[in-house]
């Protein structure tokens, strides 16, 4: 490895897989293990593993897995040297740095390098006379200037090369531009200006550093809104625009809104804990992200069709990343920034603290449009509030709002909670049918991107897999398989790189982990191992084990050689099926 061997093993040793994770997840003991919610995906039944014996981690709902670098590149969204550098910090050690970076880490520093001199450059156009258009949609915006400043907004002018051409004298190549995706190669293969003419929003990150932008046309164009793509330095999924000022607002409140002007809006009149995601809907990381700022958010979506659907999408996530979630329902159909131009920041911050949670906003809903005086009417309502109902986990919270329908419409608590009751049973055994078939799935290696070539050769798969999670707990025994079985006889390509680099650390008499695949395997690929350590945790493998299957993948080989039975030599056939009996015997 680059790093120094003592270096990792002291930094390993240091960094507790449970304590940290604890800082993100939830976790209750389970036998010698610990289980909690899954921080990487939405769940409802905990399946998110953590085995402090060999430091590694396992969810066997989404397939996240890996040891405690793994979990902090995942959950913080950083590469493999920001992770150890991360740890490194946390354990008090300091990093050697006598060695060439990474060249994924320069990568990402110069794309930061292009991304903070154009939001310079935007800024520097938008007060200059070039971005008088700029000005003037801020202006009637009612933004003030101080406000613009804060949120280092600026303007792309009409032409395509005026930002390529700035960035070239400041030492940039093309190339670097259009990995950042401040550019992009036409058609004719010229590098031009991914924005112009439009207003723009940098995106900054929680370590104040700009990783994209948000720009928006000042006219009708389409489209309305343009972002930066993906980039070594930017998820969009990962982030939340205004979080770097929103986490020092203080309280234990976000207020989450569709778009950069309702946040921008909201910040100047006051609201500093605003947030926005980046043109897509809320994700599983960005609920997360802002479990570890807050422990409520309110939900101020617009009022129209597409913002109150994305509301309702929107609160399952947060619910599962532990938030208490309020729904502000404006009055008039007004969007945030609208309400506050109109009626002024004291108004909208009385409806902000009136506003109800989102069982009351999901029963309103139900409700709307169903009348309470006729029987259909309530037979409707109550339609509607069981499936709302039968969706809270908490079995007291049912109750509580049960009985509060019940009163509306006329009907016995107990009545109403039968049917929430057998609607969430139904709905937990679904869950448990999606976990069951998703766990089937992973395991016989349909569809399997790391190791396509498992759903093929299953019998020899799962003997190659039980042989890893042998070695990587059993280092004692590895000589006399290295003995018996030489890589090559390995089926599979992902598996035989896996044991040869097992035996090559362990032919060096050193210990082998999950870490000691993290600097050259992706965090996919090195939550496959994990998979395999997990599905084997609490499974005894003697050597005896080990040497059976060692012979099926020796039969699985031979197999592979003799190939079709119309063209094998018919001494080599009898001499093949012969052994096979001998086995069973």
């Amino acid at each position: 490895m680059s790093l120094p061997e003592a270096f990792l093993q002291e930094l390993k040793a240091r960094s507790d897989i449970v304590e940290i994770a604890s800082d993100y997840v939830s976790l209750k003991r389970s036998g010698k293990n610990m289980v909690g919610l899954c921080p990487f995906h939405s769940e409802k039944s905990p399946s998110f593993n953590i085995y402090p014996d060999n430091g590694s981690f396992y969810c066997f709902g989404c397939g996240a897995g890996g040891d405690v670098i793994t979990f902090v590149r995942r959950i913080e969204n950083l590469d493999y040297m920001e992770a150890i550098r991360f740890l490194a910090q946390r354990a008090g050690m300091a990093v050697p740095e006598n060695r060439a970076d990474d060249s994924m880490s320069k990568v990402r520093t110069r794309i930061l390098a292009i991304n903070r001199e154009t939001a310079r450059f935007y800024y520097m156009v938008l007060n200059s006379g070039v971005g008088a258009a700029g000005r003037d949609y801020f202006s009637k915006r009612a933004l003030k200037p101080k406000t613009i400043t804060h949120f280092g907004l600026g303007y792309s002018p009409p032409g395509r090369t005026a930002l390529v051409d700035y960035l070239g004298r400041k030492g940039f190549t093309k190339d670097e531009m259009a990995l950042a995706n401040v550019a992009y190669k036409s058609r004719y293969g010229n590098v031009i200006d991914r924005f112009y003419g439009r207003v723009m929003f940098p995106i900054i990150d929680l370590r104040g550093n700009v990783v994209a932008f948000g720009g928006r046309t000042l006219g009708d164009e389409k489209p309305k809104y343009l972002n930066t793509s993906e980039t070594p330095v930017f998820s969009k999924g990962d982030m939340l625009f205004a979080l770097n000022f929103a986490k020092n607002s203080g309280g234990q409140r976000l207020i989450l809104c569709e778009g950069y002007m309702d946040v921008i809006s909201m910040h100047q009149a006051g609201f500093t804990n605003a947030v926005a995601t980046l043109g897509t809907a809320l994700t599983t990381s960005q609920a997360r992200l802002m479990s570890h700022y807050a422990k409520e958010v309110v939900v101020s979506y617009d009022a129209d069709g597409p913002g109150q659907k994305a509301a309702a999408r929107a609160i399952p996530i947060l619910r599962s990343a532990g938030l208490r979630v309020r729904v502000l329902t404006i009055e008039g159909g007004k969007d945030p920034d609208e309400y506050i131009k109109t009626y002024g920041p004291l108004r909208f911050k009385q409806m902000l603290e009136a506003c109800g949670n989102d069982v009351e906003y999901n029963l309103q809903k139900a409700k709307a449009g169903c009348n309470l005086q006729s029987a259909d009417g309530r037979l409707a309502y109550l339609r509607g509030a069981v499936k709302v109902l039968s969706a809270l986990d908490n079995h007291i919270e049912r109750e509580v709002y049960a009985g509060k329908v019940a009163e509306e419409t006329g009907i016995e608590t107990t009545t109403l909670m039968n049917q929430v009751e057998a609607e969430n049973r139904k709905l937990e055994r679904n869950h448990r049918k999606k976990e069951f078939h998703e766990i089937h799935r992973q395991t016989v290696g349909y569809h399997d991107s790391i190791n396509p070539e498992k759903a093929g050769n299953l019998r020899a798969a799962r003997a190659e897999e039980a042989l890893i999670a042998y070695l990587m707990r059993n280092q004692d025994g590895a000589g006399e398989v290295f003995k018996h079985l030489p890589p090559e006889k390995f089926v599979t390509k992902f598996n035989r790189r896996v044991y040869e680099r097992i035996m090559g650390r362990m032919r060096e008499e050193k210990p082998v982990g999950l870490a000691d695949f993290e600097e050259d395997f992706t965090p996919d690929k090195i939550s496959y191992l994990a998979g395999i350590q997990a599905r084997y945790d609490g499974v005894p493998i003697s050597r005896q084990d080990a040497h059976e299957y060692i012979n099926v993948l020796l039969q699985e080989d031979k197999k592979r050689k003799l190939g079709s039975a119309a063209e094998a030599p018919p001494g080599e056939i009898e001499d093949y099926l012969e052994e096979l009996r001998q086995q069973k015997k």
